[in-house]
């Protein structure tokens, strides 16, 4: 049976009309930690105030540390005073930079230390995060954003929806989360399992494992695969990409959790090394949530995961100092990676410090911190060795130089040639190479196109190498590239699908097709977002249902991203692609409303209404735009535009 390009249409309608209320999954078989810990007491003892336990907690739990009683904190005009009802309840009354003040009750806690933050409703189901914290090592409030003193109109204000709980933070701090944003009234009626991280987070719903537990404690019963549970934490990679689902900076396709073990690419588009998250050099800059950083380590390669350094119930490092390290890295060794070089490595032979000074750790060396949310030291994770010698190329910083304040890259690279003469560890970079792309994509173009061909460095990297091809938009380097469709990695995958975006349509078709159909959504995903323009005049019946399952996944994706700007922006953008002028000014005036201070969509909304309605009802979007952003340039432009052909009575050309 054949189907024809209409049903890419069909597809892309329902896909750009997909502002809909929200369903409420059904519950797959959660049981509570409370039941696990009755078997698995040690587990439940070592998880109980954990980070995991607390990372988002009642108020009658007992968590808070904060004193609210009579404090208050200043931000220029801001001001946030904190009390205590009658019943021993917080609340806090905000005064704005409009003059206007509110008070509020907190809702509930996020976290336990270096920093507390606290969660507000500000309306039924609307939760938002505060950003006056408390600092528990100083003991006092302090700001997350000290140079932002925003308006509460402003989208970035805490009120906004780039600070919203429901959608941006709350599913990896609890356990079977659903944000259930219903976009037609633009509220929240999320629900979870359980409040806080606990051990179906992980593990995967534990109903299953009671049924076997209770059956075998009458019968003797054999045990299921993995007991029951859907995670089998003896497989390496299953255990990393657990962990990973909350600890990276990804893209969200499902609404809240996914079931634990389903595959992470399955579940998330993993953020690539891009310019303003990472250095060139793949080391962390803002903060990405440590799985971007390890899979660039050879420990990650080896079959490392992250339970061999943390305890995976409390999260505290397995050893103190050093000796978490050297569980490996020590004249001993591990049988478990007979890779490892034989020597010790905790020695000022290795280190060139004294012992026991802060230069003798290993993390200062190899696991460079950064501070994050005003006090939270975090550790880089991809376990590097420094290299000083290509600051000149890259820009990044060293640990070296980082600790030793007043000295240069190149005296650090001195130092390092001098103790180490004859390294293998000063050789070529990836980070030479994105550092070139960032500046140049068209220029670095023979190295990217090498970078991405290379299986020996980390897919991570390749897949930046070839987003940065991307960018340099030459037809002849993707065609070049278009075998890394097939590429074992899906990150790879994904990214040269997106590559071949740049051949003409007809032309892609051949790359793409198939991949619609690819093991991995993320990469179907890419594949159906590369196929919008296809000028298609049939498909196999075969090949029509891949076009459907593929924009039915995307389409699912967006729809539980509704509560976010950025989604409206991309359905727009899809809707220009496709020429659907409406649907794309529909999706860029919800860009507006959730975030007033967006200027391109609205300078799109005004051009996209002069050429399909005229300049007076363009000229009206204007004012509106300049009315949430006065003296907005773009905007007084269009305004003038479109005030002089509006008294010259021009109307645009009719619209097919």
């Amino acid at each position: 049976m054949k189907r024809t390009l209409c049903m890419i249409r069909r597809a892309l309608g329902l896909l750009l009309a997909c502002l809909a209320g929200p369903v409420l999954a059904q519950d797959p078989g959660y049981v509570g930690s409370a039941t696990c810990i009755t078997c698995h007491e040690d587990a439940g003892m070592a998880w109980e105030g954990s980070h995991h336990d607390l990372a988002w907690t009642a108020f009658s739990d007992g968590a808070a540390v904060a004193d609210f009683d009579g404090t208050e904190f200043q931000l220029g005009e801001m001001i946030a005073r904190f009390r205590l009802d009658d019943d021993g309840g917080p609340r806090v009354s905000v005064t704005e930079l409009d003059g206007e003040t509110m008070e509020y009750t907190l809702h509930s806690v996020i976290g336990v230390e270096p920093l507390q933050q606290f969660v507000i409703e500000t309306e039924p189901g609307r939760l938002q995060s505060f950003d006056v914290v408390w600092d528990t090592e100083a003991r006092e409030w302090f700001h997350l954003y000290p140079d932002q003193d925003l308006p509460p109109e402003d989208a970035y204000h805490w009120t906004g929806p780039y600070k919203n709980w429901n959608g941006r933070c709350a599913a990896c701090h609890a356990t079977g989360f659903e944000a259930n944003y219903d976009a037609t009234t633009r509220r929240y009626q999320s629900r979870m399992v359980e409040i806080g991280v606990g051990c179906e987070a992980c593990h995967g719903t534990g109903a299953a494992h009671v049924a076997w537990a209770e059956d075998y404690d009458a019968h003797g019963t054999l045990a299921p695969e993995n007991y029951g549970f859907a995670v089998d934490f003896s497989d390496p990679e299953q255990t990393t990409q657990q962990c990973a689902t909350c600890h990276s900076r990804r893209e969200h396709f499902e609404d809240g959790n996914p079931l634990p073990g389903t595959p992470f690419h399955d579940a998330y588009n993993l953020s690539l090394l891009r310019e303003g998250a990472y250095e060139a050099d793949g080391q962390i800059l803002d903060e990405v949530y440590v799985y971007g950083s390890f899979l660039q380590s050879k420990m990650h390669q080896k079959g490392v995961t992250c339970t061999d350094c943390h305890a995976p119930h409390s999260m505290e490092l397995k050893a103190e100092g050093n000796a978490v390290c050297a569980t490996c890295h020590s004249p001993a060794g591990n049988p478990r990676f007979p890779s490892l070089p034989i020597a010790d490595f905790d020695s000022p032979a290795h280190t060139h410090h004294p012992v026991g000074s802060e230069g003798a750790r290993c993390v200062n060396c190899h696991m460079v911190e950064r501070v994050y949310m005003g006090n939270d030291w975090r550790a880089d994770h991809s376990f590097r060795i420094p290299r000083p010698d290509l600051h000149g190329e890259t820009g990044a910083p060293d640990a070296c130089s980082t600790c030793h304040e007043g000295q240069s890259p190149a005296w650090a690279a001195e130092v390092l040639e001098d103790w180490f003469p004859v390294s293998t560890h000063r050789g070529a970079h990836f980070g030479s190479v994105i550092a070139a792309g960032r500046r140049d994509p068209v220029g670095a173009l023979p190295a990217l196109s090498s970078l991405a061909q290379d299986r020996d460095e980390p897919a991570i990297a390749r897949a930046t190498a070839l987003y940065l091809v991307e960018m340099a938009q030459d037809e002849a380097a993707a065609r070049a590239l278009a075998a890394l469709t097939r590429d074992p990695d899906p990150m790879v995958r994904a990214a040269a699908v997106k590559l071949q975006r740049v051949v003409p349509a007809q032309e892609r078709l051949q790359s793409v097709m198939g991949l619609l159909a690819d093991p991995v959504k993320s990469v179907r995903i890419a594949a159906a977002q590369a196929m919008l323009d296809a000028p298609i005049a049939y498909l196999p019946d075969r090949y029509g249902q891949m076009v459907r399952g593929a924009f039915g996944e995307w389409q699912g994706s967006m729809g539980n991203k509704l509560d976010y700007p950025e989604t409206h922006l991309q359905m727009a953008g899809t809707a220009l692609v496709m020429r659907n002028f409406a649907a794309a000014a529909r999706a860029f005036a919800e860009v507006t409303e959730l975030d007033p201070q967006h200027l391109d969509a609205w300078t799109m909304r005004v051009r996209i209404a002069a050429a399909i309605e005229g300049p007076g009802p363009a000229l009206a979007i204007a004012e509106q735009g300049l009315e949430a952003n006065p003296g907005a340039v773009p905007l007084l432009q269009l305004q003038g535009d479109l005030a002089a052909a509006n008294q010259q009575g021009l109307t645009p050309p009719p619209h097919e």
